[in-house]
């Protein structure tokens, strides 16, 4: 069982990894690319780092181009297997029973990870204003918790109470609200900034349906062959 659920996850991340790196490479990095313009052509002008982004001038960063994609390419992987291992893994508790069961637990990947985080934060581009890193990375958390828990009372208990109750995590952080900056400016224009929210969320939503298919296909296949 330990090597179905790493293979699986091993050969289903990197598929899918691949195929997002490809999405952020054609859609993606082109509007951040683009985006980087404007912050370029502000901190020209001004001569230091602005929008609330600083720089470490020392602090070593991939290069336009291969170094680039080589680096979101490898962190792709990193992260799509990390995420397969708790697909597979909740799989082996639960063995999907086809790929329909594998395509709804990546949409419940993407719900927690990006969809409802993305509601108080969404991805922004280079030289956007934000508020202070530790309290978002506790709101991204906590919202990620709440959603999974939420979900998993909503569409794995039959009784309502706890159904009620799941429904209820998942609006908690949202009443709560995420934090927000005391001003919102970017410098890229709103259009672009849309551009990349909806490209953002669309490439993810695409890798995550992806991961969730292909991770149940191959675990069931495994397993199939090994019974």
């Amino acid at each position: 069982m330990f090597k179905h659920i790493m293979f699986s996850a091993a050969l289903a991340g990197t598929m899918a990894a691949l195929l997002l790196s490809l999405l952020q490479i054609f859609w993606v990095t082109p509007l951040i690319l683009q985006a980087e313009t404007y912050e370029a052509a502000a901190e020209a002008v001004f001569h230091e780092p602005t929008a609330g982004h600083a720089h470490d001038e020392a602090a070593w960063q991939p290069e336009d181009g291969w170094q680039r994609t080589l680096s979101t390419t490898g962190s792709n992987v990193v992260m799509a297997v990390g995420f397969a291992l708790m697909l597979t893994g909740l799989y082996a508790l639960r063995k999907p029973t086809g790929i329909w069961q594998g395509l709804a637990w990546g949409l419940a990947g993407y719900a927690v990870f990006f969809a409802a985080p993305a509601i108080g934060l969404p991805p922004d581009l280079p030289g956007t204003t934000a508020a202070a890193l530790m309290p978002r990375q506790y709101w991204w958390l906590g919202t990620a918790l709440a959603t999974a828990g939420g979900l998993g009372l909503i569409f794995l208990q039959s009784r309502w109470p706890l159904r009620m109750t799941g429904l209820l995590l998942l609006l908690i952080p949202h009443l709560l609200g995420a934090p927000q900056p005391e001003t919102a400016e970017s410098l890229a224009p709103a259009l672009l900034q849309n551009q990349f929210r909806w490209a953002s969320a669309l490439s993810n939503a695409v890798f995550w349906m992806v991961l969730g298919v292909l991770s149940a296909l191959i675990f069931n296949r495994l397993q199939d062959k090994s019974e």
